[in-house]
């Protein structure tokens, strides 16, 4: 398996970037009238405003002898997109945010944003959520250890079980996760290959049937997809959205491998369309792409991500890009064998809470 859209966080790229109900609000300052198109964010966030203060001592620095208050975002989005682009500029492949794409994240993935205050001023920002591997710390926008640890600490303080992001493996930033105790665990791959022609399928046993998805059949992608996974990592909304999201995206860049009449892996290709718009490329992109457990090793995942290459080669993408987890060694070699190369790496850096 590899994974679909990952979009690695906090100071894991400009990302990523991949897909929140939050904690404690922090505030001591007044909360401003949420004042952005999207009314649902404000009537999410409002019942969770409470107040806090988190203070700084002195320590070697007036910047680290600052008291700041930290709170749940309110009507606050043209700043957090302002904070987030400057945090991430230069970040790979980050592509910057508007307040609407922001907003359409937040609505979406039901992303949480804190603020941190000095006096009147923001001076950064951390967007979270929740999903089945715990809290992932989303976008970490702050531009001193004071600001980005007093952001963590509130993320932290009402969590139970696993809280955690994604760094690059080289940045500076590993160093402020290790002090905060957090740990280097599984890492995650982006992984790209040149589209330079059709190319032969990988030999699958006699009688499996290698095919696109047909209308109607989103109930049995998901099925396949969410058992492969052992979670729900496919909703039936999913294949609606694509086609909404990434035109012209439709079932048939769905690739299936059917077995006595029961389909048994899936690979999803579709557009890379936020990088090939802002990046002028022609680049596709696959994932999730998943097999059942009893049908791993019989080359369907291989056949029918060639199958997808091809496709989207004749639909006129140059290029494919998609994500694995490093500790996802089959994956890697198939992927290998098909011409993949790593581009980049992040690192999961994990802390364990007991509430």
């Amino acid at each position: 398996m590899y994974a679909g859209r990952l979009r690695p966080t906090s100071s894991a790229r400009g990302p990523q970037q991949p897909e929140m109900s939050g904690t404690n609000a922090v505030s001591g300052q007044k909360v401003k009238p949420f004042s952005v198109a999207g009314t649902a964010y404000a009537r999410l966030l409002k019942p969770f405003l409470k107040v806090y203060f988190v203070h700084f001592s002195p320590v070697s620095s007036l910047a680290l002898a600052m008291s700041l208050c930290v709170r749940k975002a309110c009507g606050e989005l043209p700043k957090l997109v302002e904070l987030i682009n400057r945090a991430y500029e230069g970040s790979y492949e980050f592509i910057p945010f508007s307040v609407e794409s922001l907003e359409k994240e937040i609505s979406r993935r039901g992303l949480v944003f804190l603020v941190a205050e000095q006096g009147e001023t923001i001076v950064g920002c951390v967007g979270y959520w929740r999903n089945p591997r715990g809290t992932e710390i989303e976008w970490l926008a702050a531009f001193s250890d004071a600001v980005r640890d007093a952001l963590v600490q509130e993320v932290e303080k009402d969590e139970e079980g696993e809280v955690f992001t994604a760094v690059d493996v080289d940045s500076p930033l590993m160093e402020f996760w290790v002090k905060r105790g957090y740990v280097a665990e599984e890492g995650l791959y982006h992984m790209t290959a040149k589209l330079d022609g059709v190319k032969p399928l990988p030999e699958v046993p006699a009688g499996t049937v290698l095919r696109s998805l047909k209308p109607g059949e989103e109930k049995l992608l998901v099925d396949v997809v969410n058992a492969s996974y052992g979670w729900e990592r496919l909703k039936e909304d999913h294949i609606a959205r694509w086609k909404a999201e990434h035109p012209p995206f439709n079932e048939e860049w769905v690739h299936v491998a059917e077995v006595n009449g029961k389909i048994v892996s899936a690979v999803v290709s579709r557009p890379d369309t936020e990088y090939n718009k802002h990046f002028h490329a022609k680049r596709g992109y696959l994932g999730p792409a998943a097999t059942l457990p009893d049908y791993r090793g019989k080359n369907l995942a291989s056949a029918l991500t060639r199958r997808a290459m091809n496709f989207l080669y004749e639909k006129g993408m140059d290029t494919v890009s998609l994500y694995t987890f490093e500790g996802n060694v089959p994956s890697i070699t198939l992927l290998n064998k098909l011409g993949f190369k790593v581009q980049h790496h992040w690192k999961f850096m994990h802390k364990k809470r007991s509430g």
